[in-house]
């Protein structure tokens, strides 16, 4: 961050946060909200990238974490069943999301355990496969497909409760 700017980083990168933001929340003025969000907790706290990464992989991650936040912290919470997640089998998603699978698993994600939702986002509404999960979450691709199955197994107990 030292040799890019916030404003600079802001000017090149929020187009693609904002971006990332609506693909997952679906809703522009919530994704506004997200880019603001992830640029001003860069603001207030700079050492939180350690440069470990580049800064397009951790404004990925980070919007990915903000939007989960403004999933989970919606005040109307709707109870959904939800439909069995066959593609998890698959290294790839086969088929994109219906918009109406895509507005069901954004209700999901308020309730799913942490790391599954972010496996289910990027498997099921990015299409990434097993080893690019895996890079972004700094694990196995064994730990990805494990993940998976969890994700199934949530996914059918919420749908039998």
């Amino acid at each position: 961050m030292a040799e890019l700017g916030l404003a600079e980083a802001y000017r090149r990168h929020g187009p693609g946060v904002f971006r990332r933001a609506r693909h997952i929340l679906g809703v522009d003025a919530d994704a506004h909200e997200v880019v603001q969000d992830v640029f001003l907790s860069l603001h207030e706290r700079p050492g939180q990238y350690a440069g470990k990464s580049s800064l397009t992989t951790f404004l990925y991650s980070a919007t990915t974490h903000a939007c989960l936040n403004r999933v989970r912290n919606r005040k109307n919470r709707e109870r959904l069943e939800l439909q069995r997640f066959d593609s998890l089998d698959g290294d790839h998603v086969d088929q994109r999301l219906t918009p109406e699978q895509a507005s069901m698993l954004r209700r999901a994600l308020e309730t799913m355990p942490d790391q599954l939702a972010q496996v289910a986002i990027y498997h099921l509404i990015d299409g990434l496969t097993h080893q690019e999960i895996a890079e972004l979450l700094d694990c196995s691709r064994r730990h990805v497909g494990d993940l998976l199955e969890r994700l199934k197994a949530w996914a059918q107990a919420e749908e039998a409760s």
